[in-house]
């Protein structure tokens, strides 16, 4: 599998997709630093709410073959400021988590303003877009 660094702010998702990624069952749990592990990398929210943390997902950043931009479909604004794709080395990815029917609408066009290419509508708790995202996680060589 290509690692995937997940990135968004608290409450938008990450650490649920992670257990919905690694089939573990939904339970919520804060997490309160950098979960690096065999291909995942679960980030704590506020490393990108607070600039002086930031730097460190740059570091990890180097660690991963894939980033993960999280939106939440009801997040009232957006943390990515507009092209900040081109500032890192490696893919990026838009990832919208779904919640209560909102419509996945302004997330993506958020997440394409920050210039996310690929863009996943994801539900962690039905398992909705999950195996896409997995599949394009999935290395050449990798049976899908």
């Amino acid at each position: 599998m290509k690692k995937l660094m997940l990135m968004g702010r608290s409450g938008a998702g990450k650490t649920t997709l992670t257990q919905a990624l690694r089939g573990d069952s939904i339970a919520y749990k804060k997490t309160q630093y950098v979960g690096y592990g065999d291909w995942l990398i679960d980030t704590p929210g506020e490393y990108i709410e607070t600039s002086r943390l930031g730097n460190a997902l740059a570091l990890y950043a180097y660690e991963a073959d894939v980033i993960g931009l999280l939106q939440a479909a009801d997040e009232p604004y957006s943390l990515f400021p507009p092209n900040i794709t081109c500032m890192v080395n490696r893919e990026v990815i838009g990832i919208v988590t779904l919640r209560d029917g909102v419509s996945p609408d302004r997330a993506i066009r958020w997440l394409k303003i920050s210039g996310c290419k690929k863009i996943f509508v994801v539900d962690s708790v039905s398992g909705d877009g999950i195996q896409e995202l997995l599949d394009f996680l999935k290395k050449p060589t990798e049976k899908r």
